[in-house]
């Protein structure tokens, strides 16, 4: 059984962590988060300790909503992100939720969401209007060398090689990342004790 050496330790009260994968493999880079889905899925089911999953959503908005009516502690996005660095750049990002816009997962409700494009912070919205509750939410972001302009890029598959280079890099940063969500909650855990 392969397991991530920095959470063989961990055990006990687990973190709910949702490890939630996106992009569009049609749009060249914005496949960022589907590639990083498969690395970490590739690896099976219990290289992380009970309570993290990951989930391959593309672009199903609708599902993510409705998956983060379950119980969480956190929620961890890994998405491409334009931010005007360079192609390849990782980010991790603590996007400030405190002014999620309402009315905005109302239109989502209304309007269903783009087939072919996820807004984050719109599927984030209309879960909240589902009942979500807020969570501690995180992005694991790769800058793209072609950003999507207005939701939508050329029809290319593959990743640029910026990208592709960063993929693993990402995986590392989602492990430690996991590995220090998790170890904070162990050491919650035994103080308890």
């Amino acid at each position: 059984m392969n397991v991530h050496p920095d959470l063989a330790h961990v055990q006990g009260a687990h973190k709910r962590i949702l490890i939630a994968c996106i992009g569009n493999i049609f749009l060249g880079d914005d496949g960022f988060g589907v590639e990083v889905a498969r690395r970490l899925l590739q690896r099976g089911s219990a290289y992380y300790p009970k309570g993290v999953q990951v989930v391959d959503f593309g672009i199903r908005g609708i599902e993510l909503a409705y998956a983060l009516l379950d119980e969480r502690d956190v929620l961890v996005l890994v998405d491409a992100v334009p931010r005007g660095g360079t192609p390849g750049t990782l980010y991790l990002i603590e996007p400030d939720l405190t002014a999620l816009d309402m009315q905005k997962g109302a239109e989502t409700e209304r309007i269903a969401l783009d087939a072919h494009n996820m807004d984050p912070l719109k599927v984030l919205a209309f879960a909240r209007t589902l009942g979500a509750k807020p969570i501690s939410t995180l992005l694991v972001g790769c800058e793209p060398a072609v950003p999507v302009n207005d939701g939508y890029a050329e029809m290319q598959i593959g990743l640029s090689q910026p990208v592709e280079a960063a993929i693993e890099k990402a995986v590392n940063m989602i492990d430690e990342l996991v590995a220090d969500l998790c170890s904070s909650n162990q050491q919650k855990s035994n103080q308890a004790t």
